[in-house]
């Protein structure tokens, strides 16, 4: 029985983790819920693809000269290779149709599917842009903004992150048509002017990926249909969202002159106290502003209410506007800066627009409610 891996526990679960992620545990084609695991000599492939996405990580643990090749279940390899001890080596030996676990005196014996069945994706020949950044800096501009894309809405572009390019920059922007975030960064080496949206599951998965490394770089390369991006041992492609995004720019209000700064935290946990009266369907919450005071309140069916008030520096006409607490929630959560300013408008039916005091690129724009 050829000996394909031999290696810690450990060592062989850090390349599967990575790519599990994508698995689905239900697919039309069966071979999917596996992963394709590919050795020459002494270099290993893990890949998993789910038709939209497909992850591939590089080990060098392989065993033999002999090149080989199969597919088996990826979860039912990462349970058992989490279930085992972290002592000893685990050995993995193919022989015709089984994959076979070895760890001291455990033994699994798993069915495989021949790996030239294994749909893997074509690469784009031409890529239309191509240039890097560290690790840190893509994954926190994606953290900026992931939380404002949509979330199974019939216009199927506002379930992905619309990702502008133009020379020197890079624009991350999402919307599920109620509220809107957008960053940007400088790239030096980015050329092309370019815009390409990205599917929900990309950002979430390169989100698990991305080292907080600022030291690691990760390249980018974009071509008309497809993203790729390759990091440490890992490449990751994507196909893109067919359609066309909205006008970010016409939605991101301009010229409002009344502001004020607020701690982030302190603004966080009043609403999150303010939350717990909401009901689930109607998370709404009442901001009154004026008189250098920010009051928020909720209430309920049951009549029961939440009151909080907060200490800022606007002595300007009041303001009395409802927001759903879920969108202000999300961006407090994800921004780390000590504070955030607020720019209102004298209307209860006007967006807010919520920036970062030492940010340019940053923005949020949240449309009121009625409750």
């Amino acid at each position: 029985m050829p000996l394909i891996i031999q290696a810690t526990r450990d060592a062989v679960l850090k390349p599967l983790t990575m790519v599990v992620g994508i698995v689905e545990r239900r697919n039309t084609l069966p071979i999917l819920a596996n992963v394709l695991i590919r050795k020459q000599a002494n270099q290993l492939e893990f890949l998993a693809n789910d038709l939209e996405v497909q992850i591939t990580t590089r080990a060098d643990f392989g065993v033999g000269d002999e090149t080989q090749s199969t597919t088996v279940a990826a979860r039912k390899l990462l349970d058992i290779l989490r279930a085992l001890p972290e002592t000893g080596d685990v050995r993995l030996s193919l022989d015709e149709a089984k994959l076979t676990v070895q760890a001291g005196r455990s033994r699994f014996a798993l069915q495989t599917l021949d790996a030239a069945d294994y749909p893997t994706v074509t690469q784009a020949e031409q890529w239309s842009a191509t240039f890097s950044m560290s690790q840190k800096a893509l994954k926190n501009l994606f953290n900026q903004v992931h939380f404002a894309m949509a979330q199974q809405d019939i216009r199927y572009y506002l379930n992905g992150l619309l990702l502008v390019l133009e020379p020197g920059l890079v624009r991350a922007v999402a919307t599920d048509g109620h509220r809107l975030a957008h960053s940007g960064l400088t790239v030096q080496d980015q050329a092309a002017t370019l815009d390409v949206i990205i599917p929900r599951k990309t950002i979430h998965e390169m989100q698990r990926l991305l080292s907080d490394d600022e030291q690691a770089s990760v390249q980018i390369d974009v071509a008309a249909s497809q993203i790729r991006f390759r990091f440490d041992d890992i490449e990751v492609v994507s196909k893109l969202v067919e359609g066309k995004f909205p006008d970010y720019r016409r939605v991101i209000p301009t010229g409002y002159t009344r502001h004020f700064d607020i701690a982030r935290e302190a603004l966080q946990a009043a609403l999150q106290r303010t939350a717990i009266l909401t009901t689930d369907k109607l998370k709404g919450v009442r901001l009154q502003l004026g008189d250098n005071l920010l009051r928020l309140s909720s209430s309920n069916a049951e009549q029961e209410e939440a009151r909080e008030e907060l200490e800022v520096e606007y002595a300007q006409e009041p303001l009395d506007v409802a927001f759903n607490v879920s969108y202000l929630l999300d961006v407090l959560s994800n921004i780390k800066t000590d504070s955030v300013r607020w720019s209102v408008q004298p209307d209860a039916n006007a967006s807010v627009l919520i920036t970062l005091p030492n940010d340019e690129e940053f923005k949020y724009v949240v449309m009121p409610m009625r409750i």
